[in-house]
């Protein structure tokens, strides 16, 4: 992301990687960053200027670990090969938006993450609010709030699924006396891979609703109904794959496949 209007004020070159990552030293008045992630793909640099200049970090004890925010399945799995053949840190994490709403990790994100041992670090686990029960079918959002015409981040390119799913939140946080929010995050905490979601509050109140869903365990009769209401369809190859090798799918195919295999 731009950090300025300077050619070198942003991408993954050397050059910006490590200036930032001082300046961010500076700001934050530490010697060392537990988990430095890069934020975006950067198609204008070569990955291994990026892994070289990420693992000088980790060797100056500057980066704990590091990891990679909002790459496609085929970027991840390169930068891991260039840094597994030249002998360089790896990432660890990797940051991506993924809610009952909007599945679309699963298709490879979530599956390599558990194939190569990676955590899933989840922002807008609430989709940016829609999934906070503030937005329900036939009824007016919040005031001042977007409409959901023009929402870009998620897209919501299917209104009635998303009422769909709200409808069914709402209707396990009442069997269970909590929040829709609560039940959201639960869901996302109960996947394969994911380490943590990022929450973004604006009131205490709000933080301290959003907390509680650490201490709540979905059942599978719940479960079961949420995977129903929100389940994407199969893309290619996956739903050939169900068709002709379901015997010879692994964990991580499974992650994916398992709702499918069991229809």
């Amino acid at each position: 992301m731009p950090m300025g209007d300077g050619p070198n004020d942003a991408g993954l070159s050397r050059h910006h990687l490590v200036t930032q990552c001082e300046a961010s030293l500076r700001r934050l008045g530490t010697d060392w960053i537990d988990l430095y992630q890069v934020h975006e793909w950067d198609a204008q640099t070569p990955l291994e200027e990026t892994l070289q200049a990420l693992d000088d970090l980790v060797r100056a004890g500057k980066v704990r670990y590091v990891g990679c925010s909002n790459y496609a399945g085929w970027q991840l799995m390169k930068a891991l090969g260039v840094a597994e053949r030249r002998g360089l840190g790896r990432f660890v994490s990797q940051q991506v938006h993924y809610t009952l709403q909007a599945r679309e990790a699963e298709y490879e994100l979530v599956p390599i993450a558990i194939d190569q041992g990676l955590g899933v670090l989840v922002w807008s686990p609430l989709a940016g609010g829609l999934l906070s029960g503030k937005y329900r079918r036939g009824q007016p959002g919040p005031q001042e709030s977007r409409l959901l015409a023009g929402w870009d981040e998620p897209p919501v390119r299917d209104q009635d699924k998303l009422y769909d799913i709200v409808e069914v939140l709402v209707g396990v946080a009442k069997d269970r006396g909590v929040s829709p929010a609560q039940v959201a995050l639960a869901w996302l905490l109960e996947r394969p891979a994911v380490t943590s979601v990022i929450i973004g509050a604006r009131t205490e109140e709000q933080l301290v609703d959003n907390l509680g869903a650490a201490e709540l365990s979905l059942t599978e009769e719940e479960l079961a109904r949420l995977e129903e209401v929100s389940r994407p369809p199969l893309l290619y190859p996956y739903w050939h794959q169900v068709k002709t090798a379901a015997d010879r799918l692994g964990p991580a195919d499974l992650s994916l496949l398992g709702p499918h295999l069991a229809v």
